[in-house]
């Protein structure tokens, strides 16, 4: 890819509830309710995140509340079963946090999200201090990108650069984040090249390449 990716910094948010480790069940719900966010990371000292506190993690109270201990005791892990007498954000949170430095890119974070099935990301510097939170919701902002927006970055960063000498242009169009590619090249083995290089533009969906091979055409005499 020849330009630079978008990174977490870019699109996080840099204002962040929190809370510590003896913050109250209750106060923990409040938070959550009057911020609007599904989890909260757990701080200690001057800001270093040692968990992270999450709806999930809250339910299972109200869940014991209404089932048979027993039951309960062999069905679910017990680890719920002791989330369900938590107290504290230091008796509920998921800790180690799973959190992100703010210069990984966003597929980096995507990743992170969607193998350890988190909706939200601490993020942190070399030392483990809070800088913000980025979501699903911060990474998907990448395909708000105009469509004039994508063209000409391709133009310029993959076009112009893979294919500098065409049989004739190549034309780049894109449609609701849709790139498609047409027009004939010397070297139709760069094709996957381009169609790799594109997908990797930010806010691109899906690429199409409709690249044929053709000679120069001879000058007339």
């Amino acid at each position: 890819m020849f330009g630079r990716p978008r990174v977490v910094s870019d699109v996080m948010t840099h204002t962040v509830v929190a809370v510590g480790r003896d913050a109250q069940f209750k106060e923990i719900v409040e938070l959550m309710g009057q911020w609007k966010v599904s989890a909260l990371p757990v701080l200690e000292g001057e800001g270093r995140v040692i968990g992270v506190v999450s709806e999930a993690d809250l339910l299972p109270k109200e869940e014991f509340r209404d089932s048979d201990p027993d039951r309960f005791t062999q069905m679910r892990r017990l680890d719920d079963l002791a989330k369900a007498g938590g107290l504290t954000a230091g008796e509920l949170m998921n800790a180690p946090a799973v959190t992100v430095h703010a210069d990984a890119t966003i597929a980096e974070a995507a990743r992170i999200m969607a193998l350890r099935k988190v909706k939200r990301l601490p993020v942190v510097n070399e030392v483990g201090m809070l800088e913000g939170v980025v979501s699903r919701a911060d990474l998907l902002k990448v395909f708000l990108r105009t469509d004039d927006d994508i063209a000409e970055e391709v133009r310029h960063e993959v076009v112009t650069r893979l294919f500098p000498t065409p049989v004739e242009p190549v034309r780049v169009r894109v449609s609701e984040g849709v790139v498609t590619l047409t027009g004939r090249i010397r070297d139709t083995s760069l094709v996957p090249v381009a169609a790799r290089l594109v997908r990797a533009v930010e806010g691109v969906v899906d690429v199409e390449c409709d690249l044929t091979a053709g000679a120069p055409r001879s000058n007339p005499r």
